[in-house]
């Protein structure tokens, strides 16, 4: 039951943001592999802060990061501090406060790749804390209109 209403909660709260930022800049989705495999998304909430939900195989998360890049760099060069909740659904439920740091690169095509480390606090099991989770991420850019060429 606690996985249904969990789910349920957040594929409503990515429903409902998707009526307000579809005009401002692209949905990333794709996977996310390292530690642990996931599902990996992206859903922008204006110029530079996003929304960056998980689905791994027992848990989600979503991030909240800030979009930066460095002047002069190369102009798909983005980093980015996060933090948010990771709710982990194997055995008992647990309950993690998160980081998101990382590097991505968005080619000029609809593909983001990136790296990231997510440490995070157990908050369920005596405040622990988990230094792993360490990942590369492959994404396909929604909204850019990939175009199809027809030939003569």
């Amino acid at each position: 039951m606690k996985r249904i209403i969990l789910v349920s909660v957040i594929t409503l709260t990515c429903f409902l943001f998707s009526y307000n930022i579809q005009a401002q800049t692209n949905w990333e989705l794709g996977m996310r592999f390292g530690e642990i495999i996931s599902i990996d998304a992206t859903i922008p909430i204006g110029p530079t802060p996003r929304i960056h939900p998980t689905i791994y195989r027992f848990g989600i998360a979503s991030y909240f990061d800030w979009m930066f890049s460095i002047s002069g760099g190369p102009k798909g060069l983005k980093f980015y501090p996060g933090v948010g909740p990771e709710f982990w659904l194997e055995g008992d439920f647990d309950f993690d406060i998160a980081g998101n740091f990382g590097a991505e690169y968005s080619f000029d095509f609809p593909l983001t790749v990136g790296i990231d480390w997510r440490p995070a606090f157990r908050t369920t099991d005596d405040f622990k804390f988990r230094a792993g989770n360490v990942g590369v991420t492959a994404r396909f850019r929604f909204g850019e209109g990939v175009r199809f060429v027809k030939v003569k």
